[in-house]
């Protein structure tokens, strides 16, 4: 990955209010996005990392597999479905997109879930595609 095509906070956002009925709310000083009130992803104090539901048998493996991109807080993460993306770590905007609708239908009620079984963030355009 180049560094043109680095995950920002801004490509966070976008991803995740093109879910369905997908809001924003400041919590703790961050921004969080959630479906049905309930949180399903949210941006680091320094916005280069999102913290999205996971669980907590999953975590681990993931972890392990790939510790430079997932990761928890200590004291914190530990007793939630929850885990940490380094968002420089991403490969790109689809990596980003499959994240977030997989953390999504983990938290939107089961009738919104139906409805869309396969929700999709859409990738932000990268630098220089469609622009021809």
């Amino acid at each position: 990955m180049t560094a043109d095509a680095t995950i920002t906070a801004a490509d966070v956002r976008s991803a995740a209010l093109s879910l369905p009925d997908t809001t924003e709310k400041l919590a703790w000083g961050q921004p969080t996005f959630r479906v049905a009130g309930k949180i399903f992803a949210s941006l680091g104090d320094d916005e280069t990392s999102m913290g999205v539901k996971c669980p907590r048998e999953d975590r681990a493996e993931l972890i392990a597999a790939e510790p430079e991109k997932f990761f928890i807080r200590e004291g914190h993460d530990d007793h939630y479905a929850w885990m940490r993306v380094r968002l420089a770590a991403l490969e790109d905007a689809d990596e980003l997109a499959a994240i977030l609708a997989d953390s999504w239908r983990q938290v939107a009620p089961r009738r919104l879930a139906a409805a869309h079984p396969e929700p999709t963030a859409p990738a932000p355009d990268a630098p220089g595609e469609g622009d021809g």
